[in-house]
């Protein structure tokens, strides 16, 4: 299967700083959501904070977000977020316990079905208008006036030592490529603060190395390897994910994204594993 890629030109990688998505070489934290509800004046229980999306009821119909899916909306009401597929940026409009969200602008990356079918719901609810807004206890509830419901938590973010860090993308220059099929999920990676290691899998064979850690680089040494032969496929992401090794990489973290790119403009991106 071939990779799939974004199928909006006009809307590359690059373009997705609008939003934002990367922050350099480090985590964002929130301001937390705190035990009380949302109230006229309490905006900041909201903002600030980056919400997972657990699931969404529409028409009485509960369905369980994919991984990834999330929303974060700025002091200055700057909305960015991730449908399950596809990212996402808009506006929000605070009054007494309500928010209003904007038409929003996001990217066209083709995704599974069952992301897709999230996406499609997800994106429509919060053009529907006006939710009212409940944080407790470590969440959020938005609550639409025909009862549909978005369903998110507070997520802490990710440190690059210790987190399973699940390969998502291929990036090429501006250009992010989804996996393969046969490689959604497979490949991975994890760095060891006191070995100075990255070990993982490339999606089929299993890897490790020596990783020497930069403010904002990464050195990874020769590429140790196992020699299992699989699909064309997987052996084609594998072949770009080593051609990460034996070099220096700049990371970037978002919260619990991380992308890897050489100078030539090749790298990955990887999500943190739940």
């Amino acid at each position: 299967m071939d990779m799939q890629r974004l199928t909006r030109t006009a809307l590359p990688l690059a373009a997705l700083t609008l939003f934002p998505l990367l922050a350099a070489c480090g985590t964002e934290s929130g301001t937390g959501a705190g035990s009380d509800s949302v109230g006229p004046g309490a905006k900041e229980s909201v903002t600030g904070v980056h919400w997972t999306v657990d699931s969404l009821t529409v028409d009485g119909k509960t369905t369980k977000a994919p991984d990834g899916a999330y929303l974060k909306i700025d002091d200055n009401g700057e909305v960015n977020g991730n449908y399950g597929c596809n990212t996402f940026g808009s506006t929000a409009d605070f009054k007494d316990d309500s928010v209003d969200f904007e038409t929003a602008r996001s990217t066209e990356m083709a995704c599974g079905d069952a992301p897709m079918k999230f996406e499609e719901r997800f994106s429509r609810t919060l053009d529907t208008g006006t939710f009212k807004a409940k944080a407790a206890d470590g969440g959020l509830t938005l609550t639409a006036a025909d009862g549909d419901t978005v369903r998110l938590s507070e997520e802490k973010p990710a440190e690059l030592y210790g987190t399973k860090w699940r390969v998502d993308s291929l990036m090429d220059h501006d250009v992010a490529q989804s996996l393969p099929e046969e490689a959604d999920g497979k490949a991975w990676f994890t760095f060891d603060k006191k070995k100075g290691t990255l070990s993982g899998s490339l999606g089929c064979n299993e890897v490790s190395a020596e990783a020497t850690v930069s403010k904002g680089e990464i050195t990874l040494g020769h590429a140790r390897t196992t020699r299992k032969m699989c699909s064309d496929s997987l052996m084609a992401a594998e072949r770009t994910i080593l051609g990460l090794f034996k070099g220096t990489v700049e990371y970037r973290i978002d919260h619990r994204s991380i992308t890897l790119t050489r100078e030539n403009g090749l790298g990955v991106g990887a999500v943190a594993d739940k």
